[in-house]
């Protein structure tokens, strides 16, 4: 789930994870650290190394190197991200960064990183989406990945409401991954794109990266509403939306509509689930 601004400064509650002892080895110890807004899963501080290096450093509930992982296959695909600086256990230190807004630069970016391809759907570990395990076994088809990885894993789940299960179980036995494109390219996707984890409008933080169809990352983007019109235009202009998107996105954004129910108030995300499947007869 997107973060927030998270490196921003501002209040924050205090947090379980804040006092944890781990700290990389071999880096300058932290001789200053202060609370930045955002970040309900983690616990996200400005800090200065003893060497006067400014960082962010991050204490989260479950292993950083699954992050640092996302962060770096990003970077190896042209996008601006901050650097990674040291990793231990569930604690990732980051290089800070801030800037003046470039949107059009980070829809060309984006669109980069879609271009960069993997060999099937699904990435080589599994990473978290928010509080939950996001599933990342590889699958060939797309439409069985999205249906399997990024819908069924869910309604597993006892918040999700069993009439709601009912309908997403039968949708992935088929009616969905038939909607959707059998073998489109397998791109290298943010997976919790917004402007919330975009960094003054020029760096991209906590992905929960996978290969995956692009489409599923263009309808989270444009699910949110927060990404601004300069942002598309740079995309578009490097990489139109393919025909039929606009049918299908409904549909892809299922995910992260079940990921807000589970992290959230299912009365408020039942209806907009079922308007979705309402849309498509499922």
């Amino acid at each position: 789930m997107a973060a927030g601004d998270l490196l921003h400064e501002g209040r924050q509650m205090p947090h379980r994870y804040a006092s944890m002892p781990a700290w990389p080895a071999g880096l300058p110890p932290l001789v200053e650290e202060a609370p930045l807004a955002g970040g309900w899963v983690a616990d996200t501080r400005r800090g200065r190394l003893a060497d006067g290096r400014d960082v962010v450093v991050k204490r989260s509930p479950y292993p950083a190197d699954a992050e640092a992982d996302g962060l770096r296959a990003l970077a190896a695909a042209g996008v601006p991200v901050p650097e990674v600086i040291g990793l231990a256990d569930c604690l990732l230190v980051l290089e800070y960064v801030s800037g003046e807004p470039d949107w059009s630069g980070v829809g060309r970016a984006v669109a980069r990183m879609h271009r960069t391809t993997g060999p099937a759907f699904g990435w080589s570990r599994n990473n978290h989406a928010g509080r939950f395990v996001q599933e990342n076994g590889w699958l060939d088809h797309w439409g069985t990945f999205y249906a399997e990885r990024r819908v069924r894993a869910h309604v597993r789940d006892p918040s999700v409401p069993e009439a709601i299960r009912r309908r997403l179980s039968r949708a992935c036995d088929g009616p969905l991954p038939e909607l959707l494109p059998a073998t489109p390219t397998p791109s290298l996707t943010h997976g919790d794109l917004s402007a919330g984890n975009v960094v003054d409008g020029r760096w991209l933080v906590d992905p929960e990266v996978s290969y995956a169809d692009r489409e599923l990352d263009l309808a989270f983007m444009q699910m949110t509403g927060s990404l601004p019109p300069e942002f598309w235009a740079a995309y578009e202009r490097k990489w139109p939306f393919d025909a039929g998107y606009e049918l299908r996105r409904p549909a892809l954004q299922l995910h992260h509509l079940l990921l807000q129910l589970r992290h959230f108030d299912p009365d408020t995300y039942r209806p907009r689930i079922e308007a979705v499947l309402d849309n498509y007869g499922w």
